[in-house]
């Protein structure tokens, strides 16, 4: 696409709710209260895997204040129907709400109670009498696949291409690519890496816990302001489990203290809406941290075989990527995205790659940050850096050789169109941290990552002020400031400044039907729209000049951020600035108003290369990490400042999952670090200065040549990290965390 000269895209404007937040007056979820609100609470499972014998929850209503109680039995029965994909996953839905006979990990909901205080409900809770009848826990992919296994969902049937097990099983999906003929690539091949890799669950980490507020009134109406990436999504899974229509739930999202994919998926809102229901007052359910861990999705822990052979001058022949995930208690691990960015960074001739969908006791997992694709990476970046030590070749040529361009096939089917990723490569190769000196027990690694990036569908409004600024809003809560970038989008179209545009997140009420904020999509997606109601708008100005000045439409053009007359005696006459016509609107036809919508069914996807320095204490076997570096072809940085944010945050979070963290069960399947004390997230002490090189090869699928950035920054740490490890110590380590034991264990030969 040809290079566009932009006036506010690529600026830095302090960002809309910068203020509020850093003073404390944004609303976050568990800020918002109503009067006459009851307070909630939730009993849940003290077993990972039991049957609900019976539930007495009558003593609850013996302590003072306790007006309501709900348990599963008191949800509709929720079936599988219609052909969209929350549709088909509506009884997993609601049965990880609320258990039904069945609780399938420890800290499953199986009661809620609303109350005049927070202690009357949980001493409600405490109270209710429950009958289990303990089952056998499957902690693990091996216990989950083994002959004999416990079976968590007796109607479970594995869907995928065969061979895939029969009858019930806890296998839920097979999903598989594949193309040329592996085993003759690797006859071919010159030189063949293969090994195993395992990975744990870990949490997103966001810091503000989940919350909801409920109020059902007497229409049969019910309003729910929560702390979600997608109130639209909210409304459509409350809906279901609560077996209503969309139309009878509103709901409004707070702001929200981080979610990483992990505010996509509800938890409390049903309940607190059958609650407020059953009370006939609102309720507010806010989780505790320990719940949190407990009872959220974290992401997978997995298994990843990888096998890949290579010529000798360093060009990459076959691989063979297989890979086991852990869903947690139902279906719907990211095994499937996975599959699609295992490979995909490169160009193969031969090509197998086999993902499988494991159930096991444990909360059922969520999206984190580019879903499947850090742990796919883990596997695959090690064993390109291996081939490139074996070969003697530089890891960074090494993938220059081999990797994808334009027009170039991904294993998962499209055709490349313009892409950045040789160029992220390149950035890397000649960026200063790539010669830094290293000393003893020094270490550097290198590795790429890819994320497809989202599209979905995407609604926005602008209006003209009467004063000739401008509001925007849609319906994508602003977590790393979208609301900053949508401005931009906005300012740039108009003529005027960032800072004379008003973004607005609006409930489901006020703004169009907008898919989430997640998968990269909102700057993309979310944006089009924005662009296409702003020319709208521009096309409205120029229609109002023309009435002004009593001339036809193609005599007015608009020049920064005005009107101005090209033809006959028109040209005379002074330009028209927004303010200027906006004054008019009352004479002119009325409010300036516009409307952007679409579904964008593909987006541009996301490359990034990272350094990695790190140094090995051999005698404790603690890891520090003393520079690290990202590169990643932006499309075009709407706001660099923010690019560069989601940069550094995405490599923050991958270094913590490569060297501290992990979720630890004990064997009856209890979490045992339900905490930030004891589940450790990287400070600022454990990081260096995360340097950022932002790439910018336009997208032709955008009208800025904008790609979504989030996602991708998290895919190359995990492998990264590993690979300098590797280097520092000459030992290859292939299961997460990277924690001093395990450094230990494998430089002592264990």
């Amino acid at each position: 696409m040809s290079e566009r000269k932009f006036n506010q895209v690529g600026t830095r404007p302090i960002r809309h709710d910068g203020f509020e937040k850093v003073t404390g007056r944004a609303k976050f979820g568990a800020d918002f209260s109503l009067p006459r609100m009851l307070q909630a609470a939730v009993l849940r499972s003290p077993h990972a895997h039991a049957k609900i014998v019976s539930i007495d929850t009558s003593p609850a209503f013996e302590v003072d204040g306790v007006k309501a109680v709900v348990t599963g039995g008191d949800f509709p029965t929720v079936t599988r129907e219609g052909d969209r994909p929350l549709y088909n996953d509506s009884p997993d839905l609601a049965a990880n709400i609320i258990a039904r006979d069945k609780v399938l990990y420890h800290g499953h909901v199986v009661a809620a109670v609303a109350a005049t205080t927070l202690e009357a409900a949980r001493r409600g809770a405490e109270k209710i009498r429950i009958e289990y009848e303990v089952l056998a826990p499957v902690l693990d992919i091996e216990s989950a696949m083994a002959p004999g296994a416990p079976i968590l969902h007796d109607d479970l049937v594995c869907q995928g291409p065969a061979p895939i097990p029969s009858g019930p099983t806890n296998v839920a999906r097979r999903t598989v690519f594949s193309g040329g003929d592996v085993e003759k690539g690797f006859a071919d091949s010159d030189l063949v890496v293969e090994r195993e890799f395992t990975t744990q669950m870990v949490h997103q980490g966001y810091i503000e816990p989940h919350a909801a507020v409920a109020d059902a009134l007497s229409d049969g109406k019910i309003s729910i302001w929560c702390s979600t990436q997608g109130p639209f999504a909210v409304r459509e899974a409350t809906a279901i489990v609560l077996g209503i229509e969309v139309s009878k739930i509103k709901v409004t999202p707070s702001e929200i203290g981080g979610g990483f994919g992990g505010k996509i998926p509800i938890y409390l809102e049903p309940l607190a809406a059958l609650l407020a229901s059953r009370a006939g007052r609102p309720v507010k359910l806010v989780m505790t941290r320990e719940e949190v861990f407990r009872a959220t999705g974290p992401t997978s822990a997995a298994r990843v075989r990888v096998k890949m052979g290579a010529r000798k001058n360093g060009g990459l022949v076959a691989a063979e990527v297989e890979m086991h995930f852990e869903a947690g208690a139902f279906p719907g691990s990211p095994v499937g995205s996975a599959c699609m960015c295992a490979l995909a960074s490169y160009r193969l001739d031969h090509y197998l790659i086999d993902g499988y969908d494991i159930v096991t006791t444990k909360p059922r997992v969520a999206a984190y940050r580019a879903p499947g694709s850090p742990i796919a990476n883990f596997g695959v970046e090690q064993v390109v850096d291996e081939v490139a030590q074996r070969l003697g070749m530089d890891p960074i040529e090494l993938r220059l050789m081999n990797a994808v361009q334009e027009n170039d096939v991904a294993p998962y089917g499209p055709k490349f169109q313009a892409i950045g990723f040789r160029e992220t490569l390149e950035e890397a190769r000649n960026h200063p941290n790539y010669s830094a000196a290293l000393g003893p027990n020094q270490g550097r690694g290198v590795a790429s990552g890819f994320w497809f990036n989202g599209g979905m569908q995407s609604s926005a409004t602008v209006q003209v002020n009467e004063d000739g600024t401008a509001v925007v809003a849609t319906g994508n809560p602003d977590i790393g400031g979208s609301r900053a970038s949508q401005a931009i989008m906005v300012a740039e179209e108009l003529g005027i400044r960032a800072e004379q545009v008003m973004p607005h997140v609006g409930d489901t009420e006020s703004v169009g039907y907008t898919d989430v904020t997640g998968g990269s999509r909102t700057t993309y997606a979310t944006g089009m729209a924005i662009i296409q109601a702003s020319q709208d708008i521009v096309r409205q100005l120029r229609e109002r000049a023309a009435k002004i000045w009593n001339v036809e439409l193609d005599d007015v053009a608009w020049e920064d951020g005005r009107a101005v007359a090209t033809n006959g005696d028109a040209k005379t006459v002074e330009p028209l600035s927004i303010a200027a016509i906006a004054k008019q609107m009352p004479a002119t036809g009325g409010p300036i108003i516009a409307h952007g919508a679409l579904n964008a069914p593909t987006a541009g996807p996301g490359f990034a290369t990272h350094l990695c320095d790190v140094e090995v204490d051999p005698e404790t076997g603690k890891v520090t990490v003393l520079r690290y570096t990202t590169v990643q072809d932006a499309g075009k940085a709407v706001h660099p400042t923010y690019v560069e944010g989601q940069m550094q945050g995405g490599a923050a979070q991958g270094i913590g999952w490569a060297l501290n963290e992990e979720y630890i069960f004990d064997e009856s399947g209890v979490l045992e670090n339900a905490g930030f004390l004891d589940y450790r997230i990287p400070v600022a002490s454990d990081l260096p200065m995360i340097d950022t090189v932002i790439v910018e090869v336009p997208n032709p699928l955008h009208p800025y040549g904008v790609r979504g950035v989030g996602e991708t920054p998290i895919v190359p740490p995990l492998a990264c990290v590993a690979n300098a490890v590797a280097a520092a110590t000459g030992k290859r380590f292939v299961d997460l965390p990277l924690s001093p034991p395990r450094i230990l264990a494998v430089i002592d030969g264990d």
